[in-house]
């Protein structure tokens, strides 16, 4: 284990609108802003020693300018989202979930159909489901996944206490175990 470890402090999006993202992140998850920063621009900070550029040594993007939000949703997860201006040849989809690189963001809800419903009128679009896991160590789960209104995914999950719980005795974070 990495020597002090403490926690995972934040997960990390990249968005094509800043402010888009912050008032869709508002609106639908209650988030609250901790900071803003940026915009910084390659070509306007001193290079290092090497002769690289500051955004190219620090988060391997040669000649970038960007900005970004710390916000925090619910009281377990902060999100820092990026806006990248430049460089001009970034890929503007979100990768597949099958791609290196991949993710989602999962969020526990208390009903699917409910939150699904709500998400669509915000720009979101469902994929097929539920997915309800009926054998195996998340026996009783659904989930269902999603697309935000900016083509990253995002699952739901339904769930009370699960088989694997009992086992093992990981219990994900609000999960009341009995």
């Amino acid at each position: 284990m990495i020597p002090g470890f403490c926690h995972v402090d934040h997960v990390s999006i990249t968005v094509a609108d800043l402010s888009q993202a912050v008032a869709f992140y508002q609106e639908v998850f209650g988030a609250e802003v901790a900071y803003r920063m940026g915009p910084f621009d390659a070509a306007e900070i001193p290079p290092l020693d090497d002769g690289r550029d500051w955004t190219e040594a620090h988060v391997d993007v040669r000649g970038a300018r960007l900005s970004l939000c710390m916000l925090k949703l619910a009281s377990n997860l902060m999100i820092e989202l990026f806006e990248y201006e430049k460089p001009v040849d970034q890929q503007t989809m979100p990768p597949r979930n099958c791609d290196i690189g991949g993710h989602h963001l999962a969020f526990k809800v208390d009903n699917i159909e409910t939150a699904v419903a709500y998400l669509e009128t915000k720009g979101c679009t469902a994929m097929a489901g539920p997915i309800i896991m009926e054998e195996g160590p998340t026996r009783g789960a659904r989930a269902q996944y999603l697309r935000d209104p900016f083509g990253n995914y995002m699952e739901l999950m339904e769930y009370d206490l699960q088989d694997y719980m009992a086992e093992t005795g990981v219990i994900p974070y609000g999960v009341t175990p009995v």
